[in-house]
């Protein structure tokens, strides 16, 4: 195998928190570094001041192997920015038989060996503060329809939006009659990093989604864990 090097921030075990698989064991490798700046960002470490750590693909296989999992979701970050050494580790780990998802906010496209390409375009209430320098960068990047287009042409795909307020959902109506995005495909999360913030948008969030025929995910790791890394 050639040793390509990708930037990475941690490789652990636990259950998946959110979407289509929701509780199932999972073996998350979290890549670093990533092409947008969302303001409410969970892991700040692989976006605003992303870590700097290197591992080979060959490295980030056998480290996934000893859970003896079947599933793996690699996220990040952005992974697809890193493209070629996503698509060395995803060959390699399809060919060892996992299911395989990749968790990405859809800007940045590239055929991979993939299950369930999670996407999570980023809506308005992502945006940086006005006057912080990214906030152009962000606002230009965040939404790419072509990306997003090619992924549900390709893959199984599941499309996660982060909603802050009952006012998101006009843009999320905007997006899928633009792309189009079926509604099954949608699955609709509260934004928040504590379960304190969860908690109140939660009963609204569910009446939009049964008015929408939308999926509504809550997201356990933070309910579990908060905002503890490495679970």
């Amino acid at each position: 195998m050639i040793r390509l090097h990708m930037k990475f921030s941690e490789l652990f075990y636990t259950i998946q928190g959110e979407g289509r698989f929701i509780g199932v064991p999972s073996v998350f490798f979290r890549t670093s570094y990533c092409n947008l700046r969302c303001i409410w960002c969970d892991t700040p470490y692989t976006s605003w001041t992303p870590e700097d750590k290197d591992i080979t693909v060959a490295e980030a296989v056998k480290e996934i192997a000893r859970f003896g999992c079947g599933h793996v979701v690699i996220t990040g970050g952005e992974p697809f920015i890193q493209a070629n050494e996503l698509t060395r580790l995803c060959q390699e780990l399809n060919r060892r038989g996992h299911h395989i998802t990749v968790e990405t906010a859809a800007t940045v496209f590239a055929p991979i060996a993939a299950d369930l390409i999670s996407m999570s375009p980023k809506l308005r209430n992502s945006n940086p503060a006005l006057d912080n320098r990214f906030f152009k960068r962000h606002e230009r990047g965040r939404i790419c329809p072509d990306v997003i287009r090619q992924f549900l042409h390709r893959y199984e795909c599941q499309v996660k939006f982060v909603v802050d307020c009952p006012e998101d959902l006009e843009e999320i109506k905007t997006l899928q009659a633009e792309i189009p995005i079926p509604t099954e495909a949608i699955v609709l999360m509260p934004q928040g990093v504590t379960s304190d913030e969860l908690r109140p948008k939660q009963e609204w969030l569910v009446e939009i989604c049964k008015e929408g025929g939308y999926r509504y995910s809550p997201r356990v790791h933070v309910d579990i864990w908060g905002s503890k890394r490495g679970v």
